[in-house]
């Protein structure tokens, strides 16, 4: 058998599903036509089986993990490419400075506010019971899952096979690209070992375009690892059930570092007019962790928040704001812990602010 290589492969393919777009279109914008346009939404069969690469990882499943060769070829054979994951994926171009006010904008808004509130109104009592089993606040469980797929209604309709497939081996031309191929093709091994342990049909899981399942989005990894059958059914189920996904984002956050009790952030000011840029720069280049006390920032930044506890560790990080000025905010280990969901200051402090808004709503309500 001749084998192709994945990137050439998909080049073919890529070059013959965007002949009629236009090379200026960016990329986000072709997203939207593909996937608003049933024609080019389709899910092509590239032929996986015919590419090494594809060959060599199934050589890989079948030594690491046992899988049978007969019942791998069958998948991949059935496996499709889909082009709207590809164009979701390329980055948008160049343009606008990040701007974290109109990024929270688009999560911390009146449709969602409102869904939040049923949301937490229906799943009361298994948001109280995580909380008390995980120290996780119901406020950053309710966030968290409506920032990821508003209570459910953005929850994803591809088949997490062909999404992790196409991403796995046809990653779009990007500086990443070796090291985001990397990380697709173990989700889509963490797909097949997770399918096999459950009995799911792998063909039935639906997922978005980077292979996220369920109400809280979990990679097959975490589904794998975190993933837990908080209605205590006999089976986990993070796509219908909604106490399971409570249960499960509570979990991940446990594991990952939450701390019952300990705040989120507090915002930060300059202890003067002139701040030394390099002593800023080495502060905000410590990562997602928090790592100083607050006298050991007391030189550079300060928070006006007395409530602020003086016994714990912070970062400091910032949230630009397009043409207007920085906010600088001290967060807490529990705002890195949230970061490990994804790795975006603007995503945690729009999980904060949402769960915030909702929790305020419903004492108005």
């Amino acid at each position: 058998m001749l084998f192709k290589t994945a990137y050439a492969a998909t080049k073919q393919s890529n070059n013959s599903n965007q002949s009629t777009k236009s090379k200026k279109t960016s990329a986000k914008k072709n997203a939207k036509k593909t996937l608003g346009n049933p024609a080019l939404n389709r899910t092509d069969n590239v032929h996986y089986l015919e590419w090494q690469e594809v060959q060599s990882f199934i050589k890989e499943m079948q030594s690491e993990h046992q899988f049978p060769a007969q019942q791998l070829t069958q998948i991949f054979d059935n496996a499709r490419y889909v082009e709207s994951a590809i164009q979701l994926m390329k980055p948008a171009p160049a343009g606008k400075p990040k701007n974290w006010k109109a990024y929270r904008a688009r999560f911390v808004e009146n449709g969602r506010i409102n869904s939040g509130v049923l949301f937490w109104n229906r799943n009361l009592e298994s948001l109280n019971r995580a909380e008390n089993l995980f120290g996780v606040p119901a406020e950053i469980i309710v966030g968290l899952i409506g920032v990821e797929t508003i209570y459910g209604k953005n929850m994803g309709g591809f088949r997490a096979l062909d999404a992790l497939c196409t991403l796995a081996f046809s990653y779009p031309d990007t500086p990443n690209r070796v090291a985001r191929m990397a990380f697709f093709r173990s989700e889509l091994a963490q797909l097949l070992l997770w399918s096999r342990d459950t009995g799911t049909d792998i063909y039935t899981v639906k997922a978005s375009y980077a292979g996220a399942v369920g109400l809280s989005q979990f990679m097959p990894s975490s589904l794998r690892q975190f993933a837990i059958d908080f209605d205590q059914d006999g089976k986990i189920d993070l796509r219908e059930s909604e106490t399971d996904a409570i249960g499960s984002v509570a979990n991940y956050l446990a594991k990952h570092g939450w701390k019952k009790g300990v705040p989120y952030a507090y915002p930060a000011t300059f202890t003067s007019a002139e701040p030394n840029v390099t002593q800023l720069e080495t502060t905000l280049g410590r990562g997602l962790q928090a790592t100083f006390s607050l006298s050991e920032l007391k030189d550079l930044v300060s928070t006006s928040d007395e409530s602020a506890p003086k016994q714990i560790r912070y970062g400091l990080i910032d949230l630009q704001n397009g043409e207007d000025p920085t906010e600088y905010w001290l967060a807490t280990d529990n705002f890195f812990a949230i970061t490990k969901y994804n790795r975006s200051y603007f995503y945690a402090m729009s999980v904060i602010d949402l769960g915030r808004v909702v929790a305020q709503t419903r004492r108005i309500e």
